[in-house]
């Protein structure tokens, strides 16, 4: 019987992905620790984390609060340095990569310049970098946004938008400097049901298109089943890798495939993965 590094569980249709060697890598996390300081002392945020993500793939993590999902993430994006260990991005430092500017990073809130327009917004990375002329940045903005189905929504100031069309602009200004990763952490989280799951069809559409990376938090089961190739468990303290479970028949996207005998199956074994002690 196939069992989790906690206890044993009902075993999966197919098992933990634990022979990372075959898969081609774009991230390789390499013993990472994370410790923060706190008003009792250090707090340890990450413990030896080791994890491969493949390129080319969605990966979700999920956890509880507290996981150390986010550190994670911003370890990988090199936004914060690790005490011990190392993460290394198709073979360069997290740091090298970096300055490739080969990273999109997405936020739970859009975080949009309200006194800009979207499509000022999009173009703002490119104008910072100093990439292409004032109409190539024209042009690709408005190919981004047309991508992400806001042609109409060039002139329009955050304020007008809903909380999706604001995150439709906020990865169209990610993707505007043409990344081969998407980090992704939380991003519908603030969002309403119903509107979450249409990001989630524009999310595999949008990486279907542009064959990204995508690294994605959350704290929902279901929307990671629904997105990904894969889903990374986290257990809380202190914050490990505690199993790698392939997805059944990933991205159908198809709200039926929320009612088939797999999705339901695996939405209740990731439950207890997250949920035991």
């Amino acid at each position: 019987m196939l069992t989790t590094p906690e206890r044993g569980v009902p075993p999966l249709a197919k098992p933990f992905l634990t022979n990372v060697a075959a898969v081609k890598s774009a991230i390789e996390v390499d013993a990472v620790s994370m410790s923060f300081a706190g008003r009792k002392g250090s707090v340890e945020a990450l413990v030896d984390v080791s994890l491969v993500i493949p390129q080319n793939k969605f990966t979700s993590i999920v956890g509880r609060s507290g996981c150390g999902k986010s550190t994670l993430l911003r370890i990988i994006s090199n936004l914060i340095s690790p005490t011990k260990g190392e993460v290394r991005v198709h073979g360069l430092s997290s740091a090298e990569y970096q300055r490739k500017k080969k990273f999109g990073f997405v936020f739970q809130d859009a975080s949009l310049f309200a006194w800009k327009t979207a499509l000022e917004n999009v173009e703002l990375p490119l104008e910072i970098l100093g990439l292409g002329s004032p109409a190539e940045r024209r042009k690709r903005a408005l190919d981004l946004l047309s991508l992400m189905h806001l042609e109409g929504f060039a002139d329009h100031y955050p304020a007008q938008l809903s909380g999706g069309m604001r995150q439709r602009v906020a990865i169209a200004r990610a993707l505007s400097y043409e990344p081969e990763i998407l980090l992704m952490d939380e991003p519908f989280g603030a969002l309403d049901d119903f509107t979450r799951r249409e990001m989630h069809d524009e999310l595999i559409r949008v990486w279907k298109a542009r064959g990204l990376t995508v690294v994605f938090v959350t704290h929902s089961v279901p929307e990671a089943l629904y997105l990904s190739d894969r889903i990374v468990v986290m257990a809380p303290r202190h914050g490990r890798i505690k199993a790698v479970m392939p997805v059944l028949n990933p991205r159908e996207s198809d709200p039926m495939a929320r009612a088939s005998f797999d999705y339901i199956r695996q939405t209740q074994e990731l439950e207890i993965l997250i949920h035991e002690h």
